[in-house]
């Protein structure tokens, strides 16, 4: 009986183990598959000259991602300056100032933002956001727009990303012993400089982190931006600009005019650049998530 329970156990051990290594595999597969495709552009033309030419003309051979990048980074970082406060703000109150009945209270709807389609996010920023920009921002300095522009694209992208922050932000500051907390009050420290220079300071790598979480899924968002950032393959300048993403250009191009020469090996190369980003996001969060953790064991 022992000998059969331990065949059983050895076998659901090695069982596991092949779908956890299947499951980190299929990343470097999706990361192979996408190099491989995107092989034929990068063998005509450097990747240095990819990512910095300006012009995207695929019926003359020109595959200028630059446009491209700098609308996602223009639109990311808007989004985050936006959310950034606000979450921080959010996760203060709800880990050290709000009674148990309150963040009971506020789990539901922000586990509720985190349920809601992109698509619905698009149309909600169609809807207000747009016209909102189109109206009363933009004219008040001296912009007259559609209110398709990376603002529109920065706010949609700010609200979509609160649930991510707002979540693992009051986690971390959670771990922070309440030891800690009680020994600064007890030297006479008042409850915002406890916050301020012990509880954010403790807990700043993790902080770090969930803004860094946040960064990697605003940075691969699709439908929203495509929706409300206007889709106008040139450098934006302003917030007021127009703006293309990288997401937005697979998703609007991918399946058409796949008869271009390169045209879908550019596209390729799109979502592999966009994949390494996010993938380079991801890993840089985790460092900063292990290192808050050894620092508080």
């Amino acid at each position: 009986m022992r000998g059969k329970r331990a065949i059983k156990e050895k076998a659901a051990r090695y069982l596991m183990l092949a779908i956890t290594g299947l499951s980190g595999l299929l990343m470097f597969i999706m990361v192979f598959a996408l190099y491989y495709r995107s092989r034929p552009i990068l063998a005509l033309k450097p990747l240095t000259y990819l990512l910095l030419d300006t012009v995207w003309a695929p019926s003359r051979g020109e595959f200028g991602f630059l446009p491209f990048i700098a609308g996602t980074l223009w639109v990311t970082l808007v989004a985050v300056a936006i959310a950034v406060p606000l979450c921080l703000l959010t996760s203060i109150y709800l880990s050290e100032y709000a009674g148990s009945r309150i963040r009971e209270w506020s789990k539901p709807p922000i586990d509720l933002l985190a349920g809601i389609p992109s698509v619905v996010y698009g149309v909600w920023g169609l809807l207000v956001v747009v016209p909102l920009i189109k109206d009363q921002i933009a004219p008040l300095f001296g912009k007259f727009i559609t209110g398709y522009c990376v603002l529109a694209g920065g706010i949609v992208l700010a609200i979509m990303v609160f649930p991510v922050i707002i979540h693992v932000s009051v986690e971390v500051m959670g771990y922070v012993p309440q030891e800690i907390r009680e020994a600064s009050l007890a030297v006479g420290a008042t409850k915002w400089q406890t916050v301020k220079f012990v509880v954010l300071r403790k807990a700043l790598p993790g902080i770090v982190a969930a803004v860094v979480l946040g960064l990697s899924r605003a940075f691969g968002e699709t439908m929203a931006v495509l929706m409300v950032a206007g889709n106008v393959a040139r450098l934006p300048k302003s917030m007021f600009d127009p703006a293309y993403t990288l997401p937005a250009l697979i998703a609007n191009n991918y399946g058409e005019m796949l008869s271009i020469p390169l045209y879908d090996s550019a596209l390729m190369l799109a979502s592999f650049i966009l994949l390494v980003v996010v993938l380079i996001f991801n890993i840089i969060s985790r460092m900063f998530l292990v290192r808050i953790e050894r620092r508080i064991q």
